[in-house]
């Protein structure tokens, strides 16, 4: 079933998204080479508390972490550790969402480690640039498919290719909910997009093949051939002036 949002609903999910999208902010300025992940877990975690919320990833089918923390060829779910360390030249993918009054936010970005160079650089503009189209798209009448479809047509002109075992989805009340929301599809297809709607859109584009296959951690999800990837997400509510950005910061951050 998909959930329409109420009002009051939707300003407990603003609310939410300002939390996750202050977190994002703190993190940012912290990556530098010599960090480690397990770092930026600790600055997330003790930030979303401190701000009267509490992280929805952490124990989340058993996540051991606040965040997820990809890097370069690992598409999602990279898990924090005090032994893993950014270097110069990484990209680093963030994936994390939070708790208030009842209402979850879901958000991810790609950060560049230092200087990362043309190549690099032309995957997170292409990939951030996608999940603009997606919001774009995301409009009354419209359906899933008209943004699966969207997507994937940008993504692959440019030469790289959309995840496909992975998706976007409907936030709210739960983390996942209704509907599924994938980077491809057929124009027309899939549930029609109605105003109360709120949805997670998450473009992951891969350098080379689709294709991802998952670590022996249980957790972690590479690109099948090691190339690299690119994530960005946002929380959306489907209004009556078109898609707003949830997770974005709408005032001031403390």
């Amino acid at each position: 079933m998909i959930l329409l949002k109420s009002n009051d609903e939707i300003v407990r999910m603003r609310k939410a998204g300002h939390i996750i999208a202050c977190t994002m902010n703190e993190l940012q300025k912290a990556i530098r080479p010599g960090i480690t992940t397990s770092e930026l877990d600790t600055i997330a975690y003790e930030y979303i508390l401190k701000n009267g919320a509490k992280p929805n990833f952490l124990g989340l089918y058993n996540y051991p972490a606040t965040i997820c923390t990809s890097i370069n060829d690992e598409v999602i779910h990279g898990i924090p550790s005090s032994s893993r360390m950014l270097h110069e030249g990484d990209i680093i993918k963030i994936d994390m969402g939070c708790i208030w009054g009842g209402f979850h936010s879901d958000m991810a970005r790609s950060f560049p480690v230092g200087n990362i160079g043309s190549k690099r650089s032309r995957l997170l503009h292409v990939t951030q640039e996608a999940l603009s189209i997606a919001i774009q798209t995301s409009i009354p009448g419209n359906t899933v498919g008209d943004i699966g479809f969207a997507v994937a047509h940008y993504v692959e002109k440019n030469g790289y290719s959309v995840v496909r075992e992975y998706c976007g989805h409907g936030v709210g009340l739960q983390l996942h909910e209704e509907p599924q929301v994938p980077n491809f599809g057929q124009s027309g297809k899939g549930p029609s997009l109605r105003e109360g709607m709120t949805l997670a859109l998450e473009p992951m584009v891969n350098e080379g093949t689709w294709q991802v296959k998952t670590k022996d951690n249980g957790w972690t999800v590479v690109t099948a051939d090691h190339s690299d990837s690119a994530h960005f997400e946002n929380s959306i509510f489907i209004g009556p002036n078109g898609p707003e950005i949830l997770t974005k910061i709408q005032g001031e951050c403390v």
